[in-house]
């Protein structure tokens, strides 16, 4: 529900950005939520990018709540909304998040391809010029 996902830290608000925030995602239809006894969101799965074919499988665990294989319940109830759908599950991690790739695994999927990812925002530092080295 909306006031549990709006409750996630700052830190964890990556997940419901692409549905314009947390009542968004809560009213999409697109998510599934482990929520614990005190209301607070323990997992939660939902389409990230949704197409025409393909919905993207965005999943947050709380720290302290992983290994609990409740991330995986809330993939695996998303994936057959998807289906349900009539479209295709796809999950896209960076090469290096080993927990995301073993939670895909366990899901059911499969590795298709690997890709090389460019990122584009505020630089971490200002480029440097040649006026910048000593010569």
């Amino acid at each position: 529900d909306a006031p549990a996902l709006a409750a996630l830290s700052p830190d964890s608000s990556w997940i419901h950005d692409s549905w314009g925030g947390p009542e968004g995602l809560a009213a999409s239809g697109h998510a599934w939520a482990a929520v614990d006894r005190g209301g607070r969101v323990a997992a939660v799965a939902c389409s990230y990018f949704t197409g025409q074919t393909y919905e993207d499988v965005a999943v947050l665990t709380a720290p302290e709540r992983r290994r609990e294989r409740l991330a995986l319940a809330c993939v695996t109830a998303l994936c057959a909304d998807v289906a349900a759908r009539g479209r295709t599950a796809s999950w896209s991690c960076s090469r290096d998040n080993r927990p995301s790739r073993l939670l895909a695994w366990t899901a059911g999927f499969r590795l298709h391809r690997e890709y090389v990812q460019y990122v584009t925002g505020k630089a971490l530092a200002p480029p440097r010029t040649s006026t910048d080295v000593p010569a």
